[in-house]
């Protein structure tokens, strides 16, 4: 069985994606904002699922969270699941801490990033782009972002297996009650990714809907993009991948 972490499991997606990988046996790590975000998490704590608290939108906090980790028993695998809709947060937690906890890591050798069909309204541009939040970023751009950033560490880590997922539009309070899309499948292929042995999921740089490997926004895999989209992070973050 694999140790995996699941950030941002509190609810949704990643609360369902921990859930089932801990039924499963797997020895689950659950992340939390802050310790009121983390009662909702006292089931899963109690069946065995190890916990770690911090607030992405504070570079800080996810640096502390890198090194708790790195000091414990090593990672097999991390779903990067935490992500916000709108608001100030969108670049902090939906593009820098996946690259900073990406950069900082030491062990894992499957990532997911969890991206969205929104990705293909993304602009493949950085210029002035506000990685700190000080005003509101676009949800779309970030998402390209992190898609580019899967795609880039499968081609600059081959030892790793690094892929994309799109969950759909799915119930969760982000996506709202309407949302058209199954709920169960939109955690699956994650769970499925960071954890199997089927020779599909020992894949890597791939864009995942519901089990199947589709194309992504051209964007994603040109590779000067991916590399502009590094230089910016590590210029910004002082931390290179």
């Amino acid at each position: 069985m694999s140790r995996i972490l699941v950030t941002g499991s509190a609810d949704g997606l990643g609360r369902a994606a921990a859930d089932t990988l801990l039924s499963q046996g797997h020895d689950v790590v659950v992340h939390a904002r802050n310790r009121e975000r983390a009662a909702d998490l006292s089931a899963l704590v109690e069946r065995g699922a190890h916990l770690v608290t911090g607030d992405f939108t504070e570079r800080d906090a996810v640096e502390r969270i890198a090194t708790a980790l790195s000091d414990a028993d090593p990672l097999d695998a991390v779903v990067h699941n935490a992500g916000v809709w709108s608001g100030r947060a969108v670049m902090p937690v939906n593009i820098i801490a996946p690259y900073l906890l990406t950069a900082l890591l030491r062990g894992p050798r499957r990532l997911v990033y969890l991206s969205s069909g929104s990705h293909f309204g993304g602009r493949p541009r950085l210029d002035g782009v506000d990685w700190r939040g000080d005003s509101a970023g676009s949800y779309s751009d970030s998402k390209l972002y992190v898609t580019a950033l899967a795609v880039a560490v499968a081609r600059l880590r081959p030892a790793v297996l690094s892929n994309a997922v799109d969950p759909g539009w799915v119930p969760t309070k982000m996506g709202g009650p309407g949302a058209p899309d199954d709920l169960e499948l939109g955690h699956r292929t994650q769970e499925w990714l960071a954890s199997s042995d089927e020779p599909q999921a020992l894949t890597t740089g791939g864009y995942w809907y519901h089990g199947e490997r589709t194309q992504p926004h051209r964007a994603v895999l040109d590779e000067a993009f991916q590399d502009r989209l590094l230089h910016a992070l590590a210029e910004e973050t002082g931390i290179g991948l």
